[in-house]
């Protein structure tokens, strides 16, 4: 007995240790994403003299100097920048979101001829890059005249095939067809079972889904680049990458550091409020059940 609970006692030391290390490897992981956060907050309280002479672990004494050349410059409308991209990143998360989940659920809850084509086709379309439609689609917005709108920017995301195989994912092993085929024994139609047992179901899906839709439309440059002429339009990556082609002499790092330190507030902002879906939506929708 004695024996035992010596060989026990040892385990739970080993346990200990190994516990102990993965949490000192976890650290250091955290500490290495968190590193790059930390430098941006730093350099966008610096002035541009200063990031130039090199790297610094404490803060400038020049926050409010960059804050206000950010805010007070009028060829920079920085606000409403934030309000564009707002506006286009909440758009796309929502019809994303729906119409992927939506889509899903036919494919996951009804039986047709060509089920497996149809999932197929939609899992070809993943893997073609954007970059390669992106001239149609161009000529297509100059032909029904929406160029300069958000229109391209909005509707072509309700297509989210990466969005749709997620959500099916989950669905497979969140979902059972028996409670769909039980509300409609109760008397419930299509729509009104998606939308009421459905949607609160998938709700761990969708808030990952939202998180990640958001964040991408967010920092989309590409597209919108190619779409916005106007100025009040502009998102704010496009303001990002106008202020950091500006002539070289009047280029201000500080002021370039303080507008991407305030483009990450609403992404973090986002992913706090979802936050705690987050980890039970990827596990579900990874494994089959």
């Amino acid at each position: 007995m004695a024996e035992k609970r010596r060989n026990k006692t040892k385990d739970e030391v080993l346990l200990d240790l190994q516990r102990t290390f993965w949490y000192i490897v976890l650290v250091i992981l955290v500490l290495i994403c968190l590193f790059s956060f930390y430098i941006l907050i730093i350099n966008a309280t610096r002035s541009n003299p200063d990031i130039q002479k090199g790297f610094s672990l404490l803060p400038g004494k020049s926050f409010l100097t960059n804050i206000r050349n950010v805010l007070s410059d009028e060829n920079l409308p920085v606000l409403r920048g934030i309000l564009n991209s707002l506006f286009i990143a909440g758009c796309v998360s929502v019809l994303s979101t729906y119409f992927s989940t939506l889509t899903a659920y036919g494919i996951h809850a009804y039986n047709f001829k060509f089920k497996n084509a149809a999932y197929a086709i939609v899992l070809a379309i993943m893997m073609v890059p954007t970059q390669v439609t992106t001239l149609g689609l161009i000529k297509l917005m100059m032909k029904f005249g929406l160029m300069n709108t958000y229109v391209p920017l909005i509707v072509p995301s309700i297509a989210a095939p990466i969005v749709f195989f997620f959500m099916k994912q989950y669905m497979e092993s969140a979902l059972p067809v028996e409670i769909v085929e039980a509300s409609r024994i109760d008397g419930s139609g299509e729509f009104g079972t998606f939308n009421r047992i459905v949607i609160p179901i998938m709700k761990p899906a969708i808030a990952v889904q939202a998180i990640f839709t958001f964040v991408t439309s967010w920092n989309n440059y590409f597209l919108p680049a190619l779409i916005i002429d106007s100025t009040n339009k502009k998102t704010l990556p496009i303001l990002i990458a106008q202020l950091r082609s500006a002539d070289y002499l009047k280029f201000d790092l500080g002021q370039v550091y303080m507008l991407i330190a305030i483009a990450i507030v609403p992404v973090m902002v986002v992913y706090l409020i979802l936050s705690k879906f987050i980890v039970r939506g990827v596990a579900m929708g990874s494994v089959k059940g």
